[in-house]
């Protein structure tokens, strides 16, 4: 039996289940993606508990793991979640979602932890959407272990920034040669500028999101996301125009 006390987490998902309980899944800081039972919480006298336990919402909770699934005992929000609408809505379903279906259960990542933080902060000040979920997507990778050099290609030649690229997902990016298909490629330039976590030209934003897309696939064993199905294509999230900058 493991007792997890006062364990900090990001609340993935939440769904009824019987009458009065919820079972909910939590990114947590110290032991990875945890699923919770959340008995009585859907009562008029636990308000306070079961607003707590709302998707995107950071939470400091205590539950006592015996199997797959942990018995909740308490919890208690550590702040406001940020209420996003229309695209950052999207986006903020979209990262909760691709966590639940590749974040390992009790497998600890604190890294993960710290990168969906970024992401959602990102999303609740009003940041661009498509270059957050791109910086989210990358940092994804990379704790996980999926992740490839975004400056060299598989064979450890520098990216071209005027050549398209192909992202194999066990390989990293591949120079196209031919011109069939590139729409569907990586630039250069955007791929230079994700490593550099530098924001990239619109054109160049919307390749990587085409281009890591497959990426993505491949390691969710070719099943999509319910989320793409949802927003059609996640490409349509433009980036916001860019604020002036001290200095520019």
């Amino acid at each position: 039996m493991l007792r997890l006390a006062a364990e900090p987490a990001f609340v993935l998902h939440a769904r009824a289940w019987r009458e009065t309980s919820l079972l909910v899944e939590v990114l947590s800081e110290q032991h990875g993606r945890v699923g919770l039972v959340a008995r009585g919480v859907r009562g008029p006298k636990a308000h306070q508990l079961r607003a707590a336990l709302q998707p995107l919402q950071h939470v400091r909770f205590d539950a006592v793991q015996s199997g797959e699934l942990a018995q909740l005992r308490s919890a208690e929000a550590l702040d406001a979640a940020p209420q996003l609408s229309g695209d950052a809505a999207l986006a903020g379903f979209y990262a909760c979602e691709l966590l639940l279906r590749l974040a390992p259960r009790m497998d600890p990542h604190p890294g993960l932890y710290r990168a969906f933080g970024r992401c959602r902060a990102r999303l609740g000040l009003g940041e661009p959407v498509a270059w957050t979920l791109r910086r989210f997507e990358r940092d994804v990778l990379d704790e996980l272990g999926f992740g490839f050099a975004l400056d060299a290609d598989g064979d450890g030649e520098a990216i071209d920034p005027a050549a398209r690229y192909v992202l194999d997902p066990e390989h990293g990016p591949r120079r196209m040669r031919e011109v069939r298909g590139r729409d569907e490629a990586a630039t250069g330039s955007g791929l230079l500028a994700l490593a550099e976590d530098r924001e990239p030209e619109d054109e160049d934003l919307a390749s990587l999101r085409r281009a890591l897309r497959p990426v993505f696939l491949h390691h969710l064993g070719g099943r999509g996301l319910k989320s793409w199905e949802l927003v059609g294509e996640l490409g349509r999230l433009v980036p916001r125009q860019k604020p002036q900058r001290d200095g520019a």
